[in-house]
């Protein structure tokens, strides 16, 4: 599978795509808040570990604190509401279908 080939489909199906100084080998996938991050294989692209909210340059991942989930990168924390949660599910979805799609 074409790694360009998906990437325009991506785009062309609502996403933003934008590189990263500290990921030079994987583009970020951006859309709604939510934010996943893309390598290229010999079989196509795939997403690197999971999805997780934008916050700023950085991924926030999904993770549990004091019986809540939120998402967290290094210091900074956003709460991880019904809505975000939903907007992440739905992303992560769209995202691997068009991952899997064929032309």
């Amino acid at each position: 599978m074409d790694s360009a080939e998906q990437l325009q489909r991506i785009y062309l199906a609502g996403f933003e795509l934008q590189t990263f100084d500290r990921y030079p080998n994987a583009v970020g996938v951006i859309r709604d808040g939510c934010i996943a991050l893309l390598r290229a294989t010999p079989t196509g692209l795939q997403m690197i570990g999971a999805p997780g909210w934008r916050m700023g340059e950085v991924l926030g991942v999904l993770v549990e604190k004091d019986g809540r989930e939120v998402f967290r990168a290094k210091s900074e924390v956003v709460e991880a509401t019904p809505e975000r949660l939903e907007t992440l599910r739905k992303f992560k979805a769209d995202l691997e279908q068009l991952l899997t799609a064929t032309a």
